[in-house]
């Protein structure tokens, strides 16, 4: 029986994003193993009048290119980008003509793919679809792919943007794969109705870099005003009432949101108080520098069943830099029990902050730290590959 050696992963996202990316993480660390092609963001025609106009950062001069851009990550490593060519725009069109043109787009990822898996000898891959259904539906047994695997990391009719066409997409979709793999339980329990080949990875982190915030804080002499931080997107899943008190609370202390802001109303309530700054996203090698500047760390999420679904990527990355963790019960987060404080009120999460600023016993310190070394994308990436070999061979013998 042939081994598996190749695998090629349809992404939803670029692969040089704003925040750390799970499907990136997981592809990085499994390009040890195999082969790995990852197919970029499809950007449109709207998405370069957008570049023209200087509305949105768009990889012009690679874009012009009509068979796709394929670069090569990094030396050492079996792993490469595809950037596809111009798709055309559908999302906003009605079923009919959506499912009409996105056969097009199809047609013409399949005819670019076919070139670029010819060029790098990739015969027979695993296929992950990462979070992509309306794409993924149409490209099945398009490229003579060992089986297919769905990659889903949120609650695709939560999503504003995704939602009109996606939720319809992976009804069918999850029925369609060989298997799928959720990055939380709550996610394996509402996805394993329509296949009941699910499993679940949850988020990692990239400990070696987020390791290095503890590093650097331990050389930074204490101040008398301390940081409480968010590292991600603030958007509608933050509680802004529960904010709000625990910045009157302590308006000694400083809190930073840092990554996009995605909620007006969130930063201009917000923006009012004087010990509340917004910092813009940086790049990872940055984040670091960034967190050892602070003393806590805080999950301040919504109750609702779209946040029920999230694996918060960011709590293994502030356990890494041994920041202590403040979050609301707002999925299943047994796991970190013994480790993070988990409080529903505005009160108890307000006082739970403060506890947590007094608190730098170096046990509990270390007992983060080991809690998000067992969490690393390189432990997830053993656990997604166990998974990918159990389908390939089911396939294979089926």
């Amino acid at each position: 029986m042939k081994a598996l050696d190749s695998i090629i992963c349809i992404g939803q996202t670029p692969w040089q994003g704003e925040f750390q990316n799970s499907a990136v993480q997981l592809l990085t660390e499994l390009s040890n193993h195999y082969r790995v092609l990852y197919v970029d963001y499809q950007y449109t025609l709207k998405d370069m009048m957008m570049g023209v106009t200087g509305r949105r950062k768009v990889p012009m001069q690679k874009l012009v290119n009509r068979r796709g851009v394929l670069t090569k990550v990094e030396e050492g490593r079996d792993l490469y980008v595809w950037l596809p060519p111009v798709m055309v725009p559908v999302n906003w069109m009605s079923e009919s003509y959506h499912d009409t043109f996105q056969q097009i787009n199809t047609k013409r990822l399949v005819h670019g793919l076919r070139e670029v898996m010819k060029e790098l000898g990739m015969k027979s891959p695993l296929m992950i679809n990462a979070f992509n259904p309306v794409q993924g539906l149409p490209l099945l047994h398009q490229l003579g792919e060992v089986a297919t695997i769905y990659y889903c990391f949120d609650e695709i009719s939560a999503e504003a943007w995704m939602g009109k066409h996606g939720a319809r997409f992976e009804k069918k979709y999850l029925k369609a794969v060989d298997a799928v793999v959720t990055t939380s339980e709550a996610l394996q329990q509402f996805k394993s109705i329509d296949q009941p080949r699910t499993f679940c990875v949850k988020n990692g982190a990239n400990f070696d870099l987020f390791h290095q915030a503890h590093l650097l804080k331990k050389q930074r002499p204490n101040a008398e005003q301390k940081t409480i931080g968010y590292l991600g997107t603030a958007d509608n899943r933050i509680d802004l009432a529960l904010v709000e008190r625990c910045v009157q609370d302590m308006p000694q202390h400083r809190f930073e949101f840092l990554g996009p802001v995605n909620d007006d109303t969130l930063k201009e309530r917000l923006s009012l108080y004087s010990n509340v700054v917004f910092t813009p996203s940086k790049r990872p090698e940055e984040l670091p520098q960034a967190l050892s500047e602070w003393d806590a760390a805080m999950i301040p999420f919504v109750c609702n069943e779209h946040t029920y679904t999230i694996y918060p990527l960011k709590i293994n990355e502030y356990l890494a830099a041994g920041l202590p963790v403040v979050t609301t019960p707002f999925s299943i987060l047994e796991d970190f029990r013994s480790i993070v404080s988990i409080e529903a009120s505005a009160e108890a999460f307000s006082r739970s902050l403060q506890k947590a600023l007094t608190n730098d016993d170096p046990w509990e310190v270390q007992q983060r730290i080991k809690m998000a070394s067992g969490n690393s994308w390189a432990h997830r990436a053993e656990e997604f590959r166990s998974i990918i070999e159990q389908i390939v061979d089911w396939k294979l013998v089926s």
